[in-house]
């Protein structure tokens, strides 16, 4: 499953550095033009897969999450071999929708090796498998930019969806779904409806947060994503731009890859809350400089630490929900967290563009920095009131 991420999380980032200049090799466009359906052609597959997400999930869950993975793999395979093709921005647009609909392979990978593993080893393990996705993100864009070089933007599609058919091969041949007896309790075991799977979530407040915490971290981290290179330009000037653009993108993932299975195996150890309280509100402090910085490399050092500071909390989150959420409805519980933070990276980079025009880079940074302190209050007060509070009074009064 690591190596099936790796490929699949390459291959759909190679694409992305060149999807505008793709648009754009269409036809004689002017640059508002290109630029708007750049944006819909990005947001269109986010959308799908909001919608998407809780759906495949629960049919993940009563059919099993290998075969979901296999339709995912297969469908995303497809619909990128099919761009190789494509001869207009409709049908680019087109192709980019179905995408969004079938794409949701990384997050139900977790879920399906979340349901394989102990819970007391969640932590760890997800955060092994996320570094899978995380590296085959930092070589994507390169590879991608490189071959484009060489072989044209169509060819390039074409030669990407291979990898990306090769995961699915992996994940059908390379990988056995095994109904593993990890707890004794039956309510692992039974089956749930829709309307039942949400009142779980409504009635446990933090796991609720922890959800809701997807969509504000996903804004937080994105809002800087489309400007990142104009602000590198602002800071840095025009020579090597795309390098250095890299190296800031970059720095952030090596944090994160470095990271997240140490901070997985740690709220494995500490308690999963404690640890995703001290990286938010971590985050939060680590993204306020930014504002100030007045060369490159202040810029990359500060991504590294919010890299390695963001690559606990998607790990985290998803133990916690492995370890408050029955087996059978993990697939749609992981699907509506899925959901949402496809939503902050919708909300995000629309943010981040809007406040940029607005007020200029370092109120992206100041606002951002603040969302993410937002965050770990938030999370701080509703874990004290509804999980710390009642274990220590239920303590000190059997005491």
């Amino acid at each position: 499953m690591w190596f099936a991420n790796f490929f699949v999380s390459g291959s759909m980032t190679m694409v992305i550095p060149f999807i505008s200049l793709y648009i754009e090799s269409m036809g004689n466009f002017s640059d508002s033009y290109v630029q708007l359906w750049s944006g819909l052609t990005f947001a269109v597959t986010f959308i799908a897969a909001f919608i998407f997400s809780p759906i495949w999930g629960r049919i993940g869950d009563k059919y099993g999450r290998k075969n979901i993975l296999i339709i995912s793999a297969f469908g995303i395979g497809i619909s990128v071999f099919l761009m190789g093709f494509a001869t207009t921005i409709w049908q680019l647009f087109l192709l980019r929708l179905f995408m969004g609909i079938v794409t949701g392979f990384i997050p139900m990978s977790q879920a399906f090796i979340s349901t394989q593993t102990p819970k007391e080893v969640a932590g760890k393990v997800l955060g092994t498998l996320q570094t899978g996705s995380i590296t085959g993100a930092l070589m994507g864009p390169m590879l991608g930019g490189a071959l484009a070089d060489t072989f044209g933007y169509s060819s390039t599609f074409k030669w990407v969806s291979i990898t990306i058919f090769i995961s699915g091969l992996l994940v059908m041949y390379g990988v056995k779904e095994v109904k593993l007896k990890l707890s004794d309790d039956k309510n692992d075991y039974k089956s749930y409806s829709s309307k039942e799977v949400l009142q779980h979530i409504i009635q446990r407040p933090v796991l609720l947060v922890v959800m809701l915490l997807s969509t504000l971290v996903q804004i937080a981290h994105f809002s800087i994503q489309p400007i990142l290179s104009l602000f590198v330009e602002d800071i840095h000037g025009p020579v090597n731009i795309a390098f250095f653009s890299g190296m800031a993108f970059s720095a952030a993932g090596l944090g994160n890859l470095m990271m997240s299975r140490r901070w997985g195996k740690l709220g494995d150890q500490i308690g999963y809350i404690k640890i995703l309280i001290v990286l938010l509100f971590f985050a939060g402090i680590v993204y306020l400089p930014g504002a100030f910085v007045t060369n490159i490399w202040q810029l990359i050092v500060l991504r590294f630490l919010l890299g390695v500071s963001i690559g606990g909390i998607v790990p985290l989150r998803i133990a916690y929900i492995r370890q408050e959420a029955p087996l059978s409805m993990q697939g749609e519980v992981l699907g509506y967290n899925t959901s949402l933070r496809f939503l902050g990276n919708i909300i995000g980079p629309a943010l981040g563009g809007l406040v940029a025009a607005l007020w200029g880079f370092p109120s992206v940074f100041f606002i951002t920095s603040m969302l993410l302190v937002l965050s770990g209050v938030i999370m701080l007060i509703i874990w004290y009131k509804y999980e710390y509070s009642p274990k220590h009074s239920q303590s000190f009064s059997s005491r």
